[in-house]
């Protein structure tokens, strides 16, 4: 076990050694937490009856390998901590199939440019004061002026109609106002009543804050006022452990019971003792990709190139951690239903000798003298340098010559100066379960990542179609169009979406594992059994 880990996590493992103790061990003496230190104590027969009621009750350890450094919600990406600690809770949720679900709101529907949206009558803080429709009001104009990527939405219009109800006016049609309300920086807090927002934050999650150790440790307890229904576990403690061996130790040792992001080597260890370990795998929702540069490569060059990149290669050797796909989205959504051609080697070297391409001596392509050289550019993280290498040695198959180039910031090196052939990259494509975050930030002519010169007019208004529709299914048959379109003219490779896998004790339940989104985790239902 790597020393840094280890010193990370020697105050987690004596306390939950607890968990490991026999019944006949737990009688004579348990191991208290001596904070900074690994100390075992010996508990004195006064304080034993007391130590043996906090055994009964349901604790739950996760080991996280990332954690905020503020629990406030509406700020940079800490929601998603807070929405994973089961702390807050926002209007709407994306379900495992990727559809929206009412959550805090009771409904959402647009009449023209003006949504209404409705609350449940039942929702309340965890101090036992209700949620009503100008508190909510008030957490969105506060996301908008404290979170940069959700300054938009001062550019709505608000008005309460009453305490349950409220509405949303646009000028122009705003067709993913569900979604970005279930974005997880959109957590609902009682503005009027907290008093540190970085550290003891006032929500609605069924889980409320006992103590908060910036990036390292979260303490929760069961928040005995959850407006829906009673809460399972009694506590709930999230562990910062960054090391992946360091984790796989903390599991194996019972030091801690679920965490997410295993690695493929763990993946192995957890699989062979099912009885032990419960692990789940889903497609989730980044995705590995790389972009064909129009400008540098004809048509028959990036088809070819297209044919013979092996998603299944990539898959294998990177251990279960991704699974391959067609497109930018999970095939189990609606908007992901699009198809590319099999891999055909033969196909791709009878389209390069129809462009004029020779083998010369080496065994590589050339045409007029120059051989079919390709640079791929590429970041480390990622595994986007597994990803280049075996495209290497995939294109040097059929006889192209590739070289790559390795840089730390890819959005200020070739994505920026689009100095590439190839370019890989990896984007959380589905952030709501809306396909408008990925096309118009990647697609749209002038976008941010429009930078390998794809240019289609067909495409450009589905585009403009999209940015108004207002029905689900419509808005799918939509994005899927798009995106076959971008497959068609050999635009980009779609090569893997990255998998969320999760472990879990024997009798733990409820970690959110079946949900492709790493915001979500604890909440009312979680158990240890």
């Amino acid at each position: 076990m790597k020393r840094i880990g280890l010193m990370q996590v020697i105050c987690v493992s004596v306390f939950l050694m607890l968990v490991g103790c026999s019944s006949a061990e737990q009688e004579e003496n348990t191991v208290a937490h001596a904070e900074g230190t690994g100390a075992s104590t010996t508990v004195e027969k006064g304080a034993k009856n007391e130590d043996s009621k906090e055994q009964e009750k349901k604790i739950l350890n996760i080991g996280v390998q990332y954690s905020p450094s503020s629990l406030d919600t509406h700020k940079g990406y800490s929601g998603w901590h807070t929405s994973t600690y089961g702390i807050t809770e926002t209007l709407f949720k994306v379900g495992d199939d990727f559809s929206l679900e009412p959550l805090l709101a009771e409904s959402g529907s647009a009449d023209g440019l003006v949504w209404t949206i409705l609350l449940k009558d039942n929702v309340q803080f965890s101090n036992g004061d209700p949620l009503v429709a100008d508190m909510v009001v008030r957490n969105i104009m506060r996301v908008a002026a404290e979170n940069p990527r959700f300054a938009y939405l001062a550019d709505f219009t608000y008005e309460v109609v009453d305490d349950k109800t409220f509405t949303i006016a646009s000028e122009i049609p705003f067709p993913t106002m569900l979604n970005t309300l279930s974005s997880c920086e959109m957590g609902m807090l009682h503005l009027d009543k907290i008093t540190d927002f970085d550290n003891g934050i006032i929500a609605t999650g069924p889980f409320v804050v006992e103590s908060f150790e910036s990036q390292e440790k979260t303490t929760l307890l069961r928040n005995e006022n959850y407006w829906d229904g009673d809460v399972v576990l009694h506590k709930a403690v999230f562990y910062r452990i960054p090391d992946p061996d360091t984790l796989l130790m903390a599991m194996q040792n019972g030091e801690i019971d679920c965490y997410n992001g295993v690695n493929a080597a763990a993946m192995e260890i957890f699989s062979a003792d099912p009885a032990a370990y419960n692990l789940v795998t889903v497609p989730a929702t980044r995705l590995q990709m790389y972009f064909l540069n129009q400008e540098r490569l004809n048509d028959k060059v990036r088809a070819a190139i297209n044919l013979t990149v092996n998603a299944e290669d990539i898959v294998s050797y990177l251990g279960g951690t991704v699974s391959a796909t067609a497109g930018p989205f999970s095939a189990s959504s609606a908007y992901g239903k699009v198809h590319k051609p099999s891999v055909d080697t033969e196909a791709a070297i009878t389209l390069l000798e129809e462009d004029g391409y020779v083998r010369n001596s080496g065994g590589y392509f050339e045409k007029d003298g120059k051989v079919l050289e390709v640079n791929i550019a590429y970041y480390p993280g990622r595994s986007l340098d597994v990803l280049a290498t075996i495209m290497q040695e995939q294109l040097k198959h059929i006889g192209i010559q590739s070289v790559l180039t390795s840089e730390e910031k890819p959005d200020s090196t070739y994505i920026a100066t689009r100095d590439f052939d190839i370019a890989l990259y990896s984007m959380n494509a589905d952030l709501s379960g809306d396909p408008a975050y990925f096309i118009t930030n990647t697609l749209k002519d002038g976008a941010y990542y429009d930078v390998a010169g794809f240019d289609n007019a067909d495409c450009e208004a589905l585009i403009t179609k999209l940015t108004s529709e207002m029905d689900t299914a419509k808005r799918a048959e939509l994005a899927n169009q798009i995106i076959q379109i971008t497959i068609d003219d050999n635009a980009f490779g779609y090569v893997a979406i990255f998998n969320k896998s999760t472990v879990l004790s024997s009798g733990v339940s409820g970690f959110a594992e079946t949900s492709p989104f790493d915001f979500y985790g604890i909440d009312a239902k979680t158990d240890k059994e």
